[in-house]
């Protein structure tokens, strides 16, 4: 069943529409654009909810010489070349 550009999938039993309606709304107000769908689960008088919220776009951040950065392209000269000679350490 698709409400509102959302997929939802019930399983477990039934619910009615305007219940269903509540928790995609909730969803909505939660995670916004980026929730795709949502698993409903009915447990007797309870419900387990299960949002998906699709691919989430992930930047990693470093510490490095003190800054924390997602990337260096914005560093000058003298930023980069602190950031070449310092010891990298690694694990294992």
């Amino acid at each position: 069943m698709m409400i509102d550009d959302c997929n939802v999938n019930v399983t477990g039993g039934e619910l009615e529409e305007k219940e269903i309606a509540a928790y995609v709304a909730r969803g909505r107000e939660k995670y916004g654009a980026r929730m795709k769908g949502i698993n409903i689960h009915v447990d007797g008088d309870y419900v387990d909810l299960t949002y998906d919220i699709g691919r989430v776009p992930f930047q990693r951040i470093r510490r490095i010489t003190g800054y924390l950065v997602g990337t260096m392209d914005r560093w000058n000269d003298s930023k980069q070349a602190e950031e070449a000679d310092r010891v990298k350490h690694s694990v294992g």
